[in-house]
């Protein structure tokens, strides 16, 4: 098709194809043993593409939509043969990412109209969540942004110092307060300080789970409303990071976010040590949230935007 084009420059191409051959080989590996002797879709085919959708982690509901997809092309078209299959699923799955990443980025960039921009991020513990944090600052300063970090994990000593040693390596201030501290007021600091240091983007991390005495949902609202004494709209953004090497588990954590916050975006990480990049398209497509970012190595700059095209052109080459 004809979005199919070089958008990425050719090293960012080249990092993001070795970032998703492990998925790319997997998932084209179980692809031809199940046309193995088949010359034409028919409903063998289409079982076995099933099977191999689902143990790719695309997911059961995102696979039932691409299989419905292939079957209208394949009653529509009378005759397709198993060695059109490639581009077919190239094509309607990219189809299937434009319905919710309706986009086409490929730069690290911020709403014009937003000073300072305010990035929320969540998600569990040992997702690359703070990794991504650090990434995306070092992302935005190259764009001569000014970035401004809040260390609101404050139910973790570990997770305070780890964004500090962010922010000593990419040279952006952060707002800090003891371990134990009030998570919202930690927010509410860094905006302030933001807003004074004259900050293009504030990224705040936040806990990812917290004791039981203190409920997510309510921490996370509660974080919310109080940056919001300081910007009246925000956060901009409440970005979820999913680590893309666990799965379906990535999906229930998905599922755990949305119910506790209004998640804006997604950042999937850890693609590049894994087999499951399919996770990627089933969870865009489930939660109905764009993917904003995928980590495909463990450099600096291996945060890449997501760039649907790019993803699935690289999955399917």
């Amino acid at each position: 098709m004809s979005f199919f084009k070089k958008i990425f420059s050719k090293e960012k191409k080249e990092t993001l194809d070795k970032g998703l051959e492990k998925s790319k080989d997997s998932f084209f590996s179980k692809l031809s043993k199940a046309v193995a002797g088949k010359s034409k879709v028919d409903d063998d085919v289409l079982d076995n593409l099933e099977e191999v959708l689902v143990s790719s982690d695309v997911g059961v509901n995102t696979t039932l939509k691409i299989i419905d997809r292939i079957e209208e092309r394949v009653s529509r078209d009378k005759y397709l043969g198993t060695e059109e299959l490639n581009k077919i699923l190239r094509e309607e799955i990219a189809g299937l990412l434009s319905e919710t990443n309706v986009g086409n980025e490929t730069e690290f960039t911020i709403p014009e109209n937003k000073k300072p921009y305010v990035l929320m991020v969540v998600g569990v513990n040992g997702v690359g969540k703070t990794t991504t944090i650090g990434k995306l600052a070092s992302q935005f300063k190259k764009k001569g942004l000014k970035v401004v970090l809040g260390a609101a994990d404050t139910f973790r000593a570990a997770a305070i110092d780890q964004l500090q040693v962010w922010a000593d390596r990419v040279e952006v201030p952060i707002v800090r307060q003891e371990m134990g501290s009030d998570p919202a007021s930690v927010a509410f600091d860094t905006l302030q300080s933001g807003i004074n240091q004259d900050a293009d983007v504030i990224i705040i991390d936040t806990a990812g789970r917290l004791h039981n005495k203190v409920n997510l949902m309510n921490e996370l609202t509660k974080i919310k409303r109080v940056m919001q004494k300081v910007v009246g709209d925000a956060p901009h953004d409440v970005l979820l990071v999913l680590d893309g090497s666990t799965g379906q588990n990535a999906f229930e954590q998905a599922k755990q976010f949305t119910k506790a916050t209004e998640v804006t975006s997604l950042a999937v990480t850890k693609l590049d040590g894994t087999a499951k990049g399919g996770v990627v398209i089933g969870i865009s497509d489930q939660f109905q949230i764009p993917v904003k970012y995928i980590g495909v190595g463990e450099g600096i700059d291996d945060l890449q935007v997501f760039n649907k095209f790019e993803f699935v052109d690289s999955f399917f080459r």
